[in-house]
């Protein structure tokens, strides 16, 4: 870098520079993240509260990054982190009216999404979800639940496909 370059002690940032070496703190990474999904159904029972298990993950930071047994997510560095969820709720005698889906901090409901047709509008399938900001600490767990509300009292699926992403959860740390 020319000397011309510098001003006043610092850069002038309408100029190009071409660095060699490292450069160290610029930027930053959006770790950890994971994208999760399912890939078979799920059956929930009507207006049943169920946690939502997820069958694989397609990409995280790091292995391990959301928990497959336990289907949770546990901060490993505290942050601001992007939580993202869809569901979609099937149920083949067209008999949905509700559909829920909300993200559990630490076992208590933190944030919901509904899509509610009103008990006269039987839906076939209802897609639901949304993202959030949330502050988390150092082993602080998110989790993802479901409900389904139906005419007739009866069980619903939360659609899983290994071809379609129908339902998933993701979360990514922000950059601050």
């Amino acid at each position: 870098m020319a000397i011309t370059k510098i001003q006043s002690e610092s850069l002038n940032l309408s100029d190009n520079y071409d660095f060699t070496g490292t450069v160290t703190g610029a930027g930053g990474v959006n770790t950890p993240f994971f994208f999760a999904r399912k890939d078979s159904d799920q059956i929930i029972n009507h207006n049943a509260f169920t946690k939502i298990t997820f069958d694989s993950v397609d990409t995280e930071s790091s292995s391990g990054v959301f928990d497959l047994t336990n289907n949770k997510f546990t901060v490993t560095e505290a942050g601001k982190y992007n939580i993202s969820i869809n569901v979609y709720h099937y149920d083949s005698d067209n008999n949905i009216i509700r559909s829920d889906c909300n993200i559990l901090k630490n076992g208590t409901d933190f944030a919901q999404w509904i899509n509610d047709r009103g008990t006269d509008q039987d839906e076939r399938g209802l897609q639901v979800g949304g993202s959030i900001i949330m502050n988390l600490s150092v082993n602080d767990y998110i989790e993802a639940y479901a409900l389904a509300t139906t005419s007739d009292s009866g069980t619903v699926n939360i659609e899983g496909s290994a071809s379609r992403l129908a339902t998933y959860l993701s979360a990514f740390k922000i950059i601050e």
